[in-house]
């Protein structure tokens, strides 16, 4: 079964059981500080998971892109990526257990024609902090699955969340495929990284809220929340031994060989070629996202640049001497562009920033190895701090591929060290992409709700001051500012700034009234709303309104969360206006009581 027919077949069977279909958001988290990218299809729906009406109902479905990069040191074995696609289906508050397991049970045995017998599934063992999830173990049971392919994990395995230190999060029965494989021990089962058991969806059950003091209590709303891999699926579907032979990866693969001129890799090739073809894939979908991220030298944009560099050394490796970023990129383009329009629509974006980096490392890439190789002779088993940002400062190495070196020649790196020096020399602090990924549900709390409310004010704002082709490019928000970024071609005066400030301030103090409506996008625009980010909206949306019916000052498309009242806000500051694109200022914002 092919990528496009599966997908469809998985958003009509839960459309029959009455799911919304909801679109893909944008891979770059509109509201949430705590996540570089969209890691998953729950991330854009947190409002809604914490209690928020979602205009579409309580049942929703929909494929959602992703990026992760906790794996990505597994990037090349038979199932980790970059970037792939999450199909998932949702319960706000609406069914449970028995509904979201017999459902996923029926569409993988009479839709994907799976046999019962290859099925495997994992429960919650329970602990002191929660109970074992007796209640999925039995409908498992009575649904055909015996118990010696039922198996009870811990919490690493088996419970997701909280995501930070508090918050919603529950147990998770996760469905492995009997890949037919010999096991590799007597205790060999789901889990198992020798690749009998093929993990391909997830059903999670967030009925507890882990407090501060770190106690488990019953949420008012349980929630469903789905997660099952297309790409993995695919590869069991289509006999496949791993991702990277199906047929979304095929046409990538046959590409980096033909540049490279292989004809039979061994096994040292194989690898470089699978990260070539991920980290490329990842990158276009990066850069073809409506947010137009650039390669750079923090947040999205550093992760961006790195997994350009790593796949041009890799290429490297391979022998390829030439520009062929872009090549790549054309393949995965015709791959997806019917089902991604922002992939054609931003192609030429796509190519210039894949070749402008490209052109920018190889200049440096061959004496940065060089440099390594020196570095290396004079270092017993560990690579300094102050070696790393050599590397990185001169060669342009970002600090994952001195690792990824570093560890090829059996040697650590002072990443800690690095950090420091990092910070100190650049004044840049993106803590650690590991860190920002661990997170997931967005901080609702009341100083980022107001800072979101902020925001709409802010945009109507510079509409007034600056002209109506202002339109929000996107926003950032974090319990201390607002970030703003917006359409505009040159740098705003102090006077302009002042007068924008002034506007804000004025609407808060007038103590005006914030209202939330349901309607279909169409009703929307009839009745003046803006909406910024066409693709991701369903056939229902929220809008909010500030200010009296008839007199409203702002009328946005938007998820949420708002205040009720301007007066909740405080005083509005502008402490920065600055240039982040081509076309794109930023201006960054303050609360203050």
């Amino acid at each position: 079964m092919e990528r496009k027919e599966f997908i469809k077949r998985y958003l009509e069977f839960f459309h029959k059981k009455g799911h919304k279909i909801i679109p893909s958001a944008s891979l770059i988290p509109e509201h949430d500080p705590t996540v570089l990218f969209t890691t998953a299809g729950m991330h854009p729906l947190v409002p809604f998971l914490l209690g928020q009406p979602h205009p579409q109902g309580k049942r929703l479905v929909n494929a959602q892109k992703c990026i992760r990069t906790t794996d990505i040191g597994s990037v090349g074995d038979s199932s980790h990526l970059t970037f792939f696609e999450m199909l998932g289906n949702w319960s706000l508050g609406d069914y449970w257990k028995k509904e979201a397991i017999e459902w996923s049970f029926e569409f993988l045995i009479k839709e994907l024609k799976f046999k019962p017998g290859q099925l495997h599934v994992t429960v919650f063992a329970g602990d002191g902090e929660a109970p074992k999830d007796g209640e999925s173990a039995r409908i498992w049971q009575n649904l055909g699955i015996p118990g010696e392919r039922i198996y009870w994990l811990g919490k690493s395995d088996n419970f997701w969340g909280p995501a930070g230190m508090t918050g919603p999060c529950g147990p998770c029965t996760e469905m492995f495929i009997d890949t037919g494989k010999k096991p590799c021990s007597k205790t060999c089962g789901p889990g198992c990284s020798c690749g009998k058991y093929f993990e391909i969806w997830n059903d999670v059950f967030m009925e507890y809220n882990k407090t501060a003091e770190g106690k488990y209590s019953k949420l008012k709303q349980k929630n469903v929340d789905t997660g099952m891999g297309v790409e993995r699926t695919i590869t069991m579907l289509q006999g496949k031994k791993n991702v990277y032979e199906t047929s979304v990866f095929l046409p990538v693969i046959k590409r980096i060989k033909e540049i490279a001129g292989i004809k039979n890799e061994n096994g040292g090739q194989e690898n470089s070629i699978r990260i070539i073809a991920d980290h490329l894939k990842a990158a276009v979908f990066i850069l073809g996202d409506e947010k137009r991220i650039h390669p750079g030298k923090k947040d999205q944009g550093y992760i961006l640049r790195g997994l350009i560099r790593k796949a041009i050394r890799h290429g490297n490796i391979l022998g390829i001497k030439e520009n062929f970023t872009e090549k790549i990129a054309e393949e995965v383009i015709r791959i997806y562009q019917e089902d991604y329009s922002e992939l054609s629509k931003n192609r030429k974006f796509i190519i210039e920033e894949l070749e402008k980096e490209e052109a920018l490392f190889r200049g440096t890439l061959e004496r940065g190895l060089k440099e390594f190789e020196n570095i290396c002779k004079k270092s017993k088993n560990k690579i300094l701090c102050r070696d790393a940002f050599l590397l990185y400062q001169s060669f342009g190495f970002p600090i994952e591929m001195t690792c990824e070196l570093a560890d090829e020649k059996d040697k650590k790196v002072d990443v800690n060290g690095f950090k420091k020096e990092f910070e100190r020399h650049q004044e840049i602090s993106r803590q650690g992409s590991e860190k920002k990924f661990k997170s997931g549900l967005a901080d609702t709390s009341e100083q980022t709700t107001r800072l979101h409310t902020a925001t709409h004010i802010l945009g109507q704002a510079l509409r007034e001051v600056l002209g109506s082709h202002i339109q929000q490019k996107g926003s950032n928000i974090t319990a201390e500012r607002l970030r703003f970024d917006f359409s505009h071609d040159k740098k705003m005066t102090d006077e302009e700034i002042k007068k924008t400030e002034s506007i804000v301030n004025e609407k808060i103090e007038k103590a005006m009234p914030v209202k939330r409506e349901e309607m279909t996008l169409e009703e929307a625009r009839k009745k003046g709303a803006l909406a910024f980010f066409d693709g991701k909206y369903g056939e229902k949306v929220s809008v909010y309104s500030i200010g009296k019916a008839g007199q409203e000052f702002s009328k946005e498309v938007c998820a949420g969360p708002h205040v009720q009242n301007t007066k909740e806000l405080g005083k509005f500051k502008i402490v920065k206006e600055e240039a982040v694109a081509a076309g794109v200022r930023r201006i960054k914002a303050v609360l203050v009581s």
